[in-house]
């Protein structure tokens, strides 16, 4: 069975340098929740990539449910960032590393 995992890149709007510590406070809840659920794989910020903020890479059902997710994200609903979303299928010992 293939296995995927989906990389939500968040990106920033123009008003990302409007960030509150609140809407930073929900975030952080949000990653807890996703992580709690089992959803988050691993999550960070990136350094020297203009306008990119950060990614999660997810766990999930489908393309959809990742997406469902992902519009969960306080940064995104508050207009902080936009996303884009990518599915990833991992190469691997377990899956002799696609081939």
């Amino acid at each position: 069975m293939e296995k995927w995992l989906y990389m939500m890149f968040i990106e920033k709007t123009k008003t990302y340098n409007r960030l509150t510590k609140a809407a930073v406070e929900r975030h952080v809840e949000n990653l807890r929740e996703l992580d709690d659920n089992g959803h988050l794989e691993l999550a960070g910020v990136f350094k020297g990539y203009p306008g990119v903020a950060g990614m999660y890479i997810l766990r999930a059902e489908s393309f959809e449910a990742a997406e469902e997710l992902c519009k969960q994200e306080p940064l995104v609903v508050e207009g902080f960032a936009t996303y884009k979303l990518k599915a990833l299928q991992p190469a691997n010992r377990e899956n002799n590393y696609l081939l």
